[in-house]
């Protein structure tokens, strides 16, 4: 019987020490690019993709997140009845009706591949999605864990988005040696955390886009700590492809590393420069204030 993925993993429970001292008190993954939180972003990537169950790693410090896909009783109230609809409607709508949301505490910070079989006892025997929100994608058309999920339907396996990044940024990621299967798509036979440019197999970065079988859960149960004394997913998914087969997938979009500072803001000004209502006088400002080319298209359009 051919399977699909219903529940999507978002380990929200690191500390965001590099946005400090922004995320004293407030998660990375609620800092908003215009005007939604990251966390949004990503969790409506899942919606769209037909995920109906969201699962959310926490941490004690992340309550703001729960908050945020709660109902508001008294703000929907207040603006009830003022009359405001339309921002009602979006507030209502964080939420889709038909979507429910589990949060699951991470006890230690041992890592993405401890966040990950956290979730197993909720996500049980089926393939799930995990999405890191850091990884903010533009997929234009059509949303990058909709396009996993096409794949992950036609080779029911684990399937990974990988993006080609400069040699010598190679120590930052989990890097993937592949065979071709077809354009934009590839059986991984190696995967490796954050090798030196000199050991690197290929420059294929795994980013945080994965669908996984459930088999994931066992194998992580017996994972030794890895680099940094994590429990890492990479040697999780390497151990797996001793068992099954494992796809990259080169997805269609545009990938902001939200994680960092300058990749924050550049994904504020790009997404800025989209926004329905405030695209148009965002361009104006900048080509006044900076000159920028007039009528140059931003990354992703």
């Amino acid at each position: 019987m051919t399977q699909t993925v219903h529940k999507a993993v978002f380990p929200v429970a690191g500390m965001g020490t590099r946005f400090l001292p922004a995320t004293k008190a407030n998660p990375k993954e609620m800092l908003p690019i215009v005007d939604k939180p990251l966390i949004q972003y990503a969790a409506e990537e899942a919606i769209a993709a037909g995920i109906d169950e969201l699962i959310f790693v926490t941490s004690s410090s992340k309550r703001a997140i729960e908050d945020h896909f709660d109902k508001n009783f008294e703000l929907e109230s207040e603006l009830k009845m003022r009359g405001k609809d339309e921002l009602l409607k979006l507030v209502r709508g964080v939420v889709p009706p038909g979507v429910s949301s589990v949060y699951i505490r991470q006890p230690e910070a041992l890592g993405l591949g401890h966040a990950v079989l956290c979730a197993k006892q909720v996500v049980g025997d089926e393939p799930f999605a995990v999405i890191l929100a850091d990884d903010m994608i533009e997929g234009g058309a059509q949303p990058c864990m909709k396009q996993m999920v096409a794949v992950f339907e036609k080779y029911q396996c684990s399937v990974l988005g990988v993006e080609e990044v400069p040699q010598d940024q190679t120590d930052k990621y989990g890097i993937v040696a592949t065979k071709a299967v077809q354009d934009g798509l590839s059986e991984i036979i190696q995967i490796v955390e954050k090798p030196s440019p000199a050991d690197a197999p290929s420059n294929q970065a795994v980013v945080g886009r994965y669908i996984l079988t459930p088999r994931i859960f066992e194998l992580l149960e017996n994972t030794p700590r890895g680099a940094g004394g994590e429990i890492q997913l990479t040697d999780a998914i390497s151990m797996l492809l001793a068992e099954e087969n494992v796809m990259a997938y080169r997805f269609n979009g545009v990938r902001y590393d939200c994680g960092s500072k300058l990749g924050y803001l550049i994904a504020t000004v790009e997404y800025a420069l989209r926004h329905e209502e405030l695209g148009h006088d965002f361009r104006a400002y900048l080509e006044n204030q900076f000159c920028m080319t007039p009528g140059r298209r931003s990354a992703g359009e």
